[in-house]
């Protein structure tokens, strides 16, 4: 099984891609789809796989140096690393790789490096074409198509994995449907949302045939240095007066702000957080009743939701129903976070549900926010409950 290296597709995918699978990143034009095969063929890199890299549109230093932007030094895995030169040859530049394309323009000329490689690396490798639709512009795309299934039928019989990269530029409409209906076991494809301008990216897994996969599509961002993150742009943090909301929104961020008159929130506290691939906008509220509006406003927009509570106060706890109530109305995935465990007088997570009278399955974490006990925790399993857990 070879990861993708991309968080939460590999889950989707049950695991990653199995022995003799083909997947092809769908890239919508405008998007930055690119950064997926580059960051799987990191991965698996880095994992010790060996690994053979298609490249049609660059010469094979700058394809090694576009990594650095990302912060993947893939120099250092000369080793594991082979390249097929399908740029130099186009350009009149000689080259130092074993394997060259002599007519990058000739998909006869590609396909038998394609096939030579494949042999010679070890079974079990992961094959990557970096640039699809270059090699289709060259070379046609009846051709292409037709070269992809014999690349995919080696594939197949050595044991490799093997993943493209592809831009849909305008190519005849029975081209596109053929690659995402017929000549591929995984598609993912990668799109923006748009409005005049791309605002957001997300990726979707339109189909896997080694697994009854429902479609599921997440937004992503890139990060240089870091590569894709799945991205959450709001996650709301609400809770009575004084729980602690500040403290776990500072605690969990990269970088907080907030905006308080002598130590008490009047404003929004707005915090962000990188975390185990993952990359959340966190906005917090005023726990004061007159506030409440704004707790219905976010909601709105907000994809899940941290109730902090202070443990050591259950008298506290009908405010802090009322507030939740506020949200309920949105349907949105959420926890309770026990804060405050390190004080005296502290109710477990057990008494907590008793007050409350919640559903077995609302998970209910206990925090010391000032010190940052079971905040991370409690994040991880609210962006599981978002992103489709339990």
């Amino acid at each position: 099984m070879a990861q993708t290296g991309i968080p939460k597709l590999d889950e989707y995918l049950n695991g990653g891609i199995p022995k003799g699978k083909s997947l092809i990143y769908f890239n919508h034009p405008g998007v930055e789809g690119d950064v997926f095969g580059m960051q799987t063929l990191h991965h698996n890199l880095a994992k010790g796989v060996t690994c053979v890299y298609v490249t049609s549109s660059s010469n094979p230093e700058t394809m090694k140096d576009q990594f650095s932007e990302f912060g993947w030094d893939i120099h250092q895995f000369d080793d594991k690393l082979i390249i097929i030169d399908a740029y130099s040859p186009l350009i009149g530049d000689l080259s130092n790789e074993n394997y060259v394309v002599s007519d990058p323009e000739s998909i006869d000329s590609m396909t038998e490096m394609m096939n030579r490689a494949m042999k010679e690396v070890p079974k079990g490798s992961i094959i990557m074409v970096g640039s699809l639709s270059t090699i289709m512009d060259l070379c046609g795309e009846e051709n292409t198509l037709n070269a992809v299934k014999m690349w995919n039928k080696m594939a197949l019989v050595r044991d490799h994995a093997i993943i493209y990269n592809f831009t849909a530029w305008p190519y005849e409409e029975n081209t596109l449907n053929s690659m995402k209906d017929n000549i591929f076991n995984c598609v993912i494809s990668v799109g923006g949302i748009a409005e005049r301008v791309i605002f957001g990216q997300y990726f979707g897994v339109l189909k896997a045939d080694w697994s009854e996969i429902e479609a599921r599509s997440m937004l992503f961002r890139v990060l240089r240095p870091g590569g894709i993150k799945i991205y959450i742009p709001k996650i709301l943090v609400t809770g009575p007066f004084n729980a602690g909301k500040s403290s776990l929104i500072h605690s969990l961020s990269t970088r907080a702000v907030s905006v308080d008159r002598l130590g008490t929130t009047i404003a929004l506290d707005h915090g962000h957080i990188d975390h185990q691939g993952f990359s959340a906008d966190i906005f917090g509220t005023p726990g004061q009743e007159r506030f409440d509006p704004i707790i219905k406003m976010i909601s709105g927009e907000a994809m899940g939701i941290f109730l902090v509570v202070d443990s050591t106060l259950p008298k506290d706890f009908v405010r802090a129903k009322q507030m939740l109530d506020i949200t309920k109305g949105y349907g949105l995935p959420y926890i309770i976070v026990a804060n405050k465990q390190d004080l005296p007088g502290a109710l477990s997570v057990d008494e907590i549900r008793r007050h409350f009278n919640i559903p077995e399955d609302v998970p209910i974490i206990p925090t010391i926010a000032t010190s940052k006990e079971g905040i991370f925790e409690a994040f991880e399993v609210l962006v599981e409950k978002i992103t489709g857990g339990n």
